[in-house]
């Protein structure tokens, strides 16, 4: 069970503090008395409108009194922070504080989830060990306190975010994170979204059991829901050191940041926020957490004024201008005998989870790419100031709008913060 969790309809900026005070006190109590060397370890900026970069900054701003505190942003093979994004996120963290991790330069090898485990796991939709890599800085230093704060959402690769994913994707290496994405992609996402435990969560349950128990953590869990004013607003905050922690919080992520409809729509309009979502591959999302609410032939606007690139690296941007959203079995087929593909396979998972398979129109609004670029990956292109002028997002709440000229869409101002899906496709597949 969780050390103490605290559910509301709304938890204050002050109640907040209280919690995170009550957390190292918790942790004092339990894990060391006096703790000298503190890691925490937050989620990248792509995470901002959570909060739980404030939330660290407050863990820093009690713990760096009594002992020696450092960061690491569980950046998974995300780009490393500019020390303006440490600021806007972590607020007076000094930056010399906060270490970029590095998914191929600051990892190290523990171990393997066997393959014979990972078939099992998986029901056979991957047959393949996932091997355990991990940050260096994490493993190889002496640690009395290991914090991970973390955003509970629907998540397309583990069902919800956070918990142990801080580890195995926020602070792996690339063997792991290929193998890990490749795993989920072939379970398929739409059996992921929303579900407790993935077969990729039990495969990383495993991981934590063997490799990590001798670590000093604990937990934070974040959990949000929009108020009545539409804002997103902090609901719970769950604290512990065992997987309860976060599968309470991810029931209650469930029944707040899951929207269910008897019918799907046929018209979708997201933003994704220009100072967090500059890549397709995290601005996708806006794709992954609708597509179970996508009516055949329907279309999903994407409005992203940041959008610069596609992939998060120069390698990964090259294969998927090179590829593009082709669907799933298309990218299977091209994965058996791509050697790049297979050399970056968190990519070609990319692939398959950015496609709509042809069910639906995908159009971005973006802020830099142009048209050809954009069409080149199998998109949809929409001039971002006409998109702006015909949807309005300071004029527009989430839920239904009505445009202009009378045309009526489902706007969804944050899509990272939640799952939309049909009845049918939430309910009607393998319970988790």
């Amino acid at each position: 069970m969780p050390w103490f969790f605290e559910r509301n309809e709304e938890i204050s900026a002050a109640r907040i503090r209280e919690l995170m005070e009550q957390a190292i006190d918790e942790a004092k109590s339990r894990i060391c008395p006096r703790p000298k060397r503190v890691l925490l370890l937050p989620p990248d900026i792509t995470r901002m409108h959570s909060g739980a970069g404030r939330m660290t900054e407050i863990l820093y701003e009690i713990l760096s009194n009594e002992a020696d505190v450092h960061v690491i942003p569980t950046l998974g093979q995300h780009e490393p922070h500019t020390p303006e994004q440490n600021r806007r996120m972590f607020g007076s963290i000094p930056n010399e504080r906060i270490h970029a991790h590095h998914w191929i330069r600051t990892v190290v090898r523990l171990g393997e989830i066997s393959a014979d485990l990972v078939k099992e796991l998986t029901q056979g939709a991957a047959d393949w060990a996932i091997p355990i890599e991990l940050n260096s800085m994490l493993m190889n230093e002496s640690w009395d306190l290991v914090i991970n704060v973390g955003h509970v959402v629907p998540h397309e690769v583990l069902g919800f975010a956070n918990h142990n994913k801080n580890y195995f994707i926020g602070l792996a290496g690339k063997a792991t994170i290929c193998a890990s994405h490749m795993a989920a992609a072939c379970c398929g996402i739409e059996n992921n979204l929303g579900t407790l435990t993935t077969p990729l969560r039990a495969c990383y349950n495993k991981a934590e059991q063997e490799y990590l128990g001798s670590l000093p953590d604990f937990y934070i869990q974040i959990v949000m829901a929009r108020n009545a004013e539409d804002r997103l607003v902090h609901t719970g905050i769950y604290v512990g050191d065992d997987l309860e922690t976060y599968t309470l919080a991810a029931k209650q992520s469930r029944e707040q940041n899951i929207k269910v409809f008897a019918e799907p729509i046929r018209k979708v309009v997201c933003v994704m926020q220009e100072d967090e979502f500059v890549s397709t591959w995290v601005a996708n999302k806006a794709i992954y957490r609708t597509r179970m609410v996508m009516a055949d032939g329907g279309e999903l606007i994407i409005i992203a004024p940041g959008l610069k690139r596609f992939g998060e690296q120069e390698e990964v941007d090259r294969l998927i201008r090179k590829y593009g959203y082709v669907g799933t079995d298309r990218v299977k087929e091209l994965y058996r005998t791509h050697a790049d593909l297979q050399d970056l396979a968190h990519a070609a998972a990319h692939l398959i989870h950015g496609s709509s398979e042809g069910r639906f129109k995908i159009t971005y609004a973006p802020g830099h790419l142009t048209q050809e670029e954009i069409e080149g990956v199998n998109f949809g292109y929409a001039d971002l100031g006409e998109t702006l002028k015909r949807y309005p997002p300071d004029r527009m709440k989430e839920g239904w709008n009505t445009a202009q000229d009378g045309e009526q869409v489902y706007f969804i101002p944050t899509p990272s913060a939640g799952l939309w899906s049909t009845r049918k496709k939430l309910y009607e597949r393998p319970a988790g």
